[in-house]
C-alpha cells in the first residue's frame, strides 16, 4: 500500500507567532455554500455566517496580543487579516495586560478566558475552526441548518505573510470587493 504524505504549505524555518500581519483564507470542506449568497455584489449572511462573523470577531478576546483588520464571510469562504502584536509576558508586572485583565474582574471571572501567550497563526485559525464548528453542529441540530460531509471547514489554510504596508493595503481592498467580484472568484463555484 502506498503511504501519502502531505507537504506543508507554510514557510520553514518561520515563527508564525512573530508580531506581523497575515492574510488568511479558511474554506468550507467541498466548497458547499453554507454562510449566505452574494445578491447584487453584496454578501448577505445567512444564520451561519452570522455566526462565523461572531466567532471571528471574538478571537481578540481569546487572544489578546492580536488585532483583526478587514475580513468578509464569503458563501463558501472566509478572508480575514490577523495581526500579531507584541505578547505580554506571562506574569508582567507594570502597565501589562495581564494586571488589566485580572483587575477586571470581580470574584469568580466569567466569559471567554483570554490566551495569553505566543500562539500561532495556526493555533489561532485551529481555535476558530473548532469553535465554529462546534456552533454548526449544534444548530444542525436544534436549528436545522444545512448539514456538511465529514468536517465544516477544509482541513488547512491558506496564509500569507505581509511585509509592507502597500501588500496590506492592496489585501485589504481584495477583501473589501471581493463580493462584488465574487463571479470571477477562483472559489467561486
Amino acid at each position: 500500500m502506498k503511504e501519502f504524505h502531505r507537504h506543508s504549505i507554510r514557510l520553514k524555518e518561520y515563527d508564525y507567532s512573530q508580531e506581523g500581519s497575515y492574510f488568511i483564507t479558511i474554506c468550507i470542506h467541498e466548497r458547499l455554500h453554507l454562510l449566505g449568497n452574494v445578491v447584487n455584489g453584496k454578501m448577505v449572511l445567512n444564520d451561519a455566517g452570522i455566526m462565523v462573523e461572531r466567532q471571528w470577531r471574538e478571537l481578540i478576546n481569546r487572544f489578546v496580543n492580536i488585532n483583526l483588520g478587514n475580513y468578509v464571510i464569503m458563501p463558501n469562504h472566509l478572508h480575514g487579516i490577523i495581526t500579531i502584536v507584541g505578547a505580554p509576558l506571562v506574569g508582567a508586572q507594570n502597565d501589562g495586560q495581564l494586571n488589566k485583565i485580572a483587575n477586571s474582574y470581580k470574584g469568580q471571572p466569567q466569559g471567554i478566558a483570554p490566551t495569553i501567550s505566543n500562539k500561532k497563526i495556526g493555533d489561532i485559525v485551529g481555535a476558530f475552526k473548532s469553535l465554529t464548528t462546534n456552533d454548526y453542529i449544534y444548530n444542525v441540530k436544534n436549528n436545522y441548518w444545512q448539514p456538511f460531509k465529514f468536517t465544516l471547514w477544509q482541513r488547512n489554510y491558506y496564509e500569507h505573510i505581509i511585509r509592507n504596508e502597500k501588500s496590506y493595503n492592496e489585501i485589504s481592498d481584495y477583501i473589501i470587493n471581493n463580493p462584488e467580484n465574487w463571479q470571477e472568484d477562483k472559489l467561486f463555484n
